[in-house]
């Protein structure tokens, strides 16, 4: 069985036989609680029972013939907390609970009053606990430190502190041999034991991911967000190449886009104060720090010949530099004024003469680029070449709107292949044919991933995707499979 709570006003619980039919058959529903609830589990000794936990609460639930009973846990004399974070089955049948006051609390079996406690166990809230099969327990807390203990909750003696750059420990579970794997709260995955020191497996975004841009000759890409890091990333090993923190003028700052030159060997980054700097895509080295206003930067563009850089800004106006000595040198010509709100998507022409700019308010205009003019006639460059398409309001991608009213975030073509793909705010991920100009249009469509799919983009030789999410903090890449 499978037990589920929903994130409604009154967290309800459902019960499942998940083995049952395609998708499952709920076997009953309940009223949870009406504050946050963190955990539910079944015991693995007594089968029809349930034990939740959240603020202000640690409830034990009995499933017996379709009806649910309900008994809250009884503190005595114990200081209630606030919340109780984490729970656990003892190999006794026995639960082990956490809380945000750093108690570990050991209840009855079949009851609902505490048999044992031990205060203090972490200097702040516990967040995870195993059991281990040999009766021992390990506990990790909001101190970032990791402590074994007995089955009678002594302390053994065993500890890890986990370094502050990886977070605090958040869930901890076994890896092969004495081995454990510890992910964090600044989304890392750590391996090691306690005898060998914490290694870093993996580790990403920890905050809303917005910038993406891929390399053009490599399989590399590039992203980076409000956690204020940079990550160079290679596809074929699912590895980190570099990681760094955005720091432009002296100042750190959440990263809101980014874009790589054409030849690949800078790549620039725009902040959400205004700051933008080029840096050298290998050693980092800072080539040009800049601000262009103080509103945020949305979204940053080389032109196809390297030539022009264009900058976006969250107050409707496109900044353009000149791009002189080898991409080291930025000088600014000027605005593109036009825009009532955010330029949040960018174009180039292939011949480096114009621009497509789309705003959050769904206009889409025309630039002659390098001398910052509207063109209101667009009709003028319906033969264009365009060298991208990511602006998903457009005459080319009017198919990626559906008529359900989901907002199109983010979009762009394959670059050797009819393809085009879009990311909604509802987290979906829809590939058409491209062009896509009528509404109408038929496509795929992907569950991606759990909020705004903000950036979409195809690596070299378009056989792969990549898609970034916004509060799942998460990166995702797709194989491309064409069926004929």
């Amino acid at each position: 069985m499978l037990v589920a709570i929903d994130d409604a006003a009154d967290h309800n619980m459902s019960v499942w036989e998940w083995g049952r039919g395609e998708r499952g058959c709920k076997l009953l529903e309940s009223k949870c609680s009406s504050d946050p609830v963190l955990s539910a589990e079944f015991s693995p000794v007594d089968r029809n029972t349930i034990i939740t936990c959240g603020k202000n609460h640690i409830t034990f639930w009995l499933y017996e013939n379709g009806m649910l009973a309900k008994r809250m846990g009884v503190f005595e004399t114990r200081e209630k907390p606030k919340y109780v974070t984490a729970i656990a089955f003892l190999n006794t049948g026995d639960v082990l609970s956490g809380d945000s006051n750093g108690n570990l609390l050991i209840w009855y079996r079949g009851g609902n009053t505490v048999a044992h406690s031990v205060r203090g166990a972490h200097e702040g809230p516990v967040f995870s606990i195993l059991v281990q099969n040999n009766g021992n327990i390990i506990t990790a807390g909001k101190d970032g430190k990791i402590f074994e203990w007995d089955p009678n909750l002594n302390r053994t003696g065993n500890s890890i502190k986990v370094a502050e750059k990886f977070g605090a420990p958040r869930v901890v579970t076994n890896g092969k041999g004495s081995r454990l794997i510890v992910g964090t709260t600044k989304n890392c995955i750590l391996a090691g034991s306690f005898s060998l020191p914490l290694q870093s497996v993996m580790q990403g975004h920890c905050d809303e991911v917005w910038a993406l841009s891929c390399h053009p000759s490599q399989q590399q890409f590039l992203t980076a967000g409000h956690d204020k890091t940079c990550i160079l990333w290679d596809s074929m090993s699912h590895t980190q190449v570099w990681s760094t923190t955005f720091t432009c003028c002296g100042v750190q700052e959440s990263v809101q886009c980014g874009c790589f030159s054409p030849c690949g060997s800078v790549v620039v980054v725009g902040g959400v104060s205004g700051y933008w700097a080029a840096m050298d895509a290998q050693t980092r080295e800072l080539r040009k720090e800049s601000r262009d206003g103080t509103d945020p930067i949305q979204v940053v563009k080389f032109s196809p010949d390297g030539q022009y850089l264009a900058v976006g800004s969250r107050d409707g106006s496109i900044t353009i530099h000149q791009v002189m000595d080898d991409l080291r040198r930025f000088a600014r010509l000027g605005k593109c004024q036009g825009h009532a709100s955010a330029v949040v998507h960018l174009d180039w022409s292939s011949d480096s003469q114009y621009l497509q700019s789309n705003s959050s308010d769904y206009d889409l205009l025309f630039w002659n680029a390098p001398i910052c003019r509207q063109i209101v006639q667009s009709s003028q460059l319906r033969d264009v070449e365009w060298a991208t398409r990511t602006c998903p309001v457009s005459f080319h991608s009017l198919g990626t709107w559906l008529d359900d009213g989901v907002d199109v975030l983010s979009s762009c073509q394959a670059s050797k292949s009819d393809i085009i793909v879009a990311g909604d705010i509802l987290g979906n991920i829809t590939l058409l044919s491209s062009p896509a100009c009528h509404q109408k249009a038929t496509g795929v469509h992907h569950q991606a991933h759990g909020s705004l799919v903000t950036n979409v983009e195809f690596l070299p030789e378009d056989t792969r995707l990549i898609s970034c999410g916004s509060r799942d903090a998460a990166i995702m890449q797709w194989q491309l499979i064409v069926k004929h």
